[in-house]
């Protein structure tokens, strides 16, 4: 066993179990770099870093590192789309074609925002193969987006729509900005910058690749050593290259996701799947939401549906896509079964592929980030994510 990294950053009082239980994943469950962040309102409680940036351990993992965090983005996301719904500009209950109406093309037209983002349209995958030089097109990627066909009929089922959902955020939100702004543009401009907040859907060009984090798939004998919770259906879909997941999760082609420090997919806008942020970030974001700090461009009343605590509907828990079961809410996941995370139902998050993972606990007022770059393969619960949480759970409960 390689010697245990030295844990740097600062953990305040009463929030000791946390960092323990960082130091435990590092020595039990095969971390190589990894940070984890909890803010109480705007103030953080919990800020650590530790191991290093590349697979081959020779970077140390520095207090400003970013990492690909895969779709813990859509949490970013999701609050971006809030706060167009804020200033009027869209309401999650009407149909998206009122503010698309090429969308309605194949049946679509009764399809509302809500159903949009909680993946129940049926447009978890497209037909026609899209390259990463195709997202950037905006113009040309529009009519394809528009012309898909659902593979279900939308409002009846879910199935996560992995990388296509951010796409049609983006061109909805591109639709109704005043100044047709792009979503990672939004997200920048009225959330990241005024918090702080260093996470990006859209890699800049400005931003150095040096200070992101690569990634280390899981081979081997450590997916025994280290994972328990193999997705072999999923796995068996994208190998047969057939169903939904297989439809979902390859298309469009953004590479493998141990190669996602690369200018090329980092540098557009994917924004269900290729943010880059730090865990502080996610926390900061998470914690002024739950801490209803004033910070982000969100009233009382949106931040109340944000953490409904009974969001069921008649759609079965069943998701198609991955298999599992789970419940979405106006763009995050919500607790469900064995998967609970935060205080009580009203939390509500987004989890990223690998690992990562940033919520909101309104019951606390905490917002909880948690990024790595050794990637796990669990569907939604990874053991490092769910340690730290537990952990944080003692120390408010």
């Amino acid at each position: 066993m390689s010697e245990l990294p030295t844990i740097h950053g600062d953990v305040a009082s009463g929030y000791g179990p946390v960092a323990d239980a960082f130091r435990r994943n590092f020595a039990r469950h095969g971390e190589i770099g990894a940070a984890v962040a909890v803010f109480a309102g705007d103030q953080p409680v919990v800020d650590l870093w530790a191991g290093h940036r590349d697979r081959h351990r020779t970077l140390p993992w520095e207090r400003d590192t970013i990492v690909p965090v895969f779709s813990s983005t859509k949490g970013m996301s999701a609050f971006t789309l809030a706060s167009a719904v804020e200033q009027g500009l869209l309401d999650y209950e009407q149909p998206v074609a009122k503010y698309w109406p090429e969308f309605a093309a194949h049946g679509k037209e009764r399809i509302t925002v809500r159903q949009l983002i909680d993946h129940q349209a049926g447009l978890s995958g497209l037909s026609r193969t899209v390259r990463l030089e195709q997202v950037a097109d905006l113009d040309g990627l529009a009519p394809i987006l528009a012309e898909q066909r659902p593979a279900w009929k939308p409002g009846t089922r879910h199935g996560y729509h992995a990388i296509t959902l951010g796409l049609y955020q983006g061109e909805l939100l591109r639709r109704v900005d005043p100044h047709h702004r792009t979503l990672g543009t939004i997200f920048a401009e009225d959330i990241a910058r005024p918090l702080g907040a260093d996470f990006f859907i859209g890699l800049p060009s400005s931003q150095s690749l040096d200070r992101i984090a690569t990634m280390a798939a899981t081979q081997g004998a450590d997916i025994l050593r280290y994972e328990r919770d193999v997705p072999v259906r999923i796995g068996a879909e994208i190998f047969a290259k057939r169903g939904l997941a297989h439809a979902a999760l390859t298309n469009p082609r953004t590479g493998s996701p141990a190669r996602a420090t690369r200018r090329e997919f980092l540098g557009v806008e994917l924004p269900a799947s290729n943010g880059v942020g730090n865990a502080r970030a996610l926390a900061r974001v998470y914690g002024a939401a739950a801490g209803r700090t004033g910070e982000l461009p969100l009233g009382d009343g949106l931040l109340d549906r944000l953490a409904a605590a009974d969001t069921a509907d008649d759609v079965p828990a069943d998701d198609l896509v991955l298999h599992t079961k789970s419940r979405y809410h106006l763009g995050f996941r919500k607790s469900r079964g064995s998967f609970r995370f935060g205080s009580d139902k009203r939390a509500y998050g987004t989890t990223g592929l690998g690992g990562s993972f940033g919520f909101a606990d309104p019951a606390t007022g905490l917002g909880f980030g948690y990024v790595m770059n050794r990637l796990g393969l669990a569907v939604l619960d990874d053991v490092r994510s769910r340690n730290l949480r537990e952990a944080l759970l003692r120390c408010t409960g």
